[in-house]
């Protein structure tokens, strides 16, 4: 058995890119760039943690639109990690659940159940209407999370970025 095999987590993250780039993608029918609070937020804890911003942008709950920007950001060199907000309710007009798992070429459904399992801890049983999913697309780190602000915290501070370049190092391997 290799070396790799049996290191550890933390083995990995030592040899994990400290420096990921990443696109964000504001999902929304009603947000502009003074009122997307959700995208800013990602921005900021992104890059207060090191990490680049290649981009972002905000478009409208469209299935066709959404497959489109996060194909597309994910051809682009100074993006390997493409972070959504927003869509991943169960309202007629939530889509980007079913956008970005048409994209995927392998799942990662822990991240969803540790997400709903904290958000539990701060909204109870409300957390079940989230369909916050993580995945791999052209090896790149696809993640969608819902549209509030503290929602987006929560997923970023105690998931996506502990275990960013960890996830980058695995997925580009």
């Amino acid at each position: 058995m290799s070396a790799d095999r049996t290191s550890t987590p933390d083995e990995h993250k030592k040899t994990a890119p400290k420096t990921v780039g990443c696109f964000v993608l504001t999902v929304s029918d009603t947000k502009n760039p003074e009122t997307d609070t959700s995208g800013a937020l990602i921005r900021e804890l992104l890059t207060a943690a090191g990490h680049r911003v290649s981009g972002s942008v905000i478009v409208r709950d469209e299935p066709a639109e959404v497959t489109r920007i996060v194909h597309d950001a994910c051809t682009r060199d100074d993006v390997q990690a493409v972070v959504l907000t927003g869509g991943t309710g169960i309202t007629s007009r939530d889509s980007t659940y079913e956008a970005v798992e048409a994209l995927l070429d392998k799942r990662l459904p822990g991240f969803g159940e540790l997400f709903r399992m904290l958000s539990f801890q701060e909204v109870g049983a409300a957390a079940m209407l989230s369909r916050a999913q993580m995945g791999i697309h052209a090896r790149r780190i696809v993640v969608s999370l819902p549209g509030s602000p503290n929602a987006c915290r929560l997923a970023l501070e105690k998931l996506l970025i502990p275990e960013l370049g960890h996830l980058l190092r695995e997925a580009t391997r």
